[in-house]
């Protein structure tokens, strides 16, 4: 299944990560599980930057489903240009995206993914809503 990034978004983040040696599989290319890796970081990467810090005694974000479509592969000694979006929040949510580029060839998107986040309150294990700021932060 394929799932597409909406024409509706807010950038948010961007960074560089280089591909590693170790990132490679079996056939020489980046290894598949590593691009969630990738959006993983850029996401922890900007919540930091906005100051956002879960505390396991109060509330913060729970990523809740994750995806990835794969267009060209990466290989070493690459280096990748991943841009993160946000968008569509509700009460308990907002959607993060992120396009991977080559930073040897701008524009051209080699994979693209998401994440639905969550704000919950980790004592009570409870979806609670947005706070304010996070709102502010994901809308348009």
């Amino acid at each position: 299944m394929r799932i597409d990034i909406p024409e509706q978004k807010k950038l948010v983040f961007e960074t560089r990560i280089p591909v590693r040696w170790g990132d490679m599989d079996a056939m020489g290319h980046l290894n598949n599980t590593t691009y969630f890796r990738y959006m993983e970081t850029a996401r922890i990467d900007w919540f930091r930057s906005i100051g956002c810090v879960p505390d396991a005694q109060g509330e913060g974000p729970v990523i809740v489903n994750a995806f990835c479509n794969f267009y060209r592969q990466f290989e070493y000694p690459d280096e990748v240009l991943l841009k993160m979006y946000v968008s569509d929040p509700g009460r308990t949510t907002f959607e993060s995206w992120a396009t991977m580029e080559k930073v040897a060839q701008p524009g051209v998107v080699c994979a693209a993914g998401g994440a639905t986040t969550i704000w919950v309150n980790f004592p009570q294990q409870k979806a609670v809503a947005l706070p304010e700021w996070i709102r502010a932060l994901v809308s348009d």
